[in-house]
């Protein structure tokens, strides 16, 4: 009688398989959240900025030089698959917004997603207690079963 059914098996792995699975999309959305800010904060950047600013600049391993903008009229704006283009301002504060509505647009479908995976694990899980209630059922009958029997 011990053990665990073949169904109930299998509806655990796959529970485990959609649980990854969410995460998974989850993480993603967290990396386009993360880039969005990034978005936000460059396009705020350049909305504030003027020729003469000051600015901090990246130049790698968390190390930072102070910079004077000598030209704000011109930004270099990654376009996309290891490729940057030099853009005026405006042009630049509209690419980056665009690709800020197109990170919107792919979280909104990575969260529709993410809901029909919670519907679906909803449904496995439902799945496995009505398994699990059927097994404990029949434990029940064949010790009273057996019980019977005895007498």
């Amino acid at each position: 009688m011990g053990g665990t059914s073949p169904e109930l098996q299998e509806l655990s792995q796959q529970l485990q398989e959609l649980d990854a699975q969410q995460e998974a999309l989850e993480d993603e959305v967290e990396a386009l959240q993360d880039e969005q800010a990034e978005i936000t904060e460059a396009v705020s950047a350049l909305e504030s900025l003027e020729t003469g600013s000051t600015v901090q600049v990246p130049v790698g391993g968390g190390a930072y030089v102070r910079a004077t903008v000598d030209d704000i009229d011109e930004v270099i704006v990654d376009v996309g698959g290891g490729f940057a283009a030099e853009q005026e301002r405006d042009d630049a504060t509209e690419t980056l917004q665009t690709k800020r509505n197109t990170l919107s647009e792919r979280i909104d479908e990575l969260e529709s997603e993410i809901d029909e995976l919670e519907s679906e694990i909803d449904e496995v899980e439902q799945r496995a207690q009505q398994v699990q209630q059927q097994a404990q059922q029949q434990a029940m009958q064949q010790l009273q079963q057996q019980g019977n029997d005895e007498q």
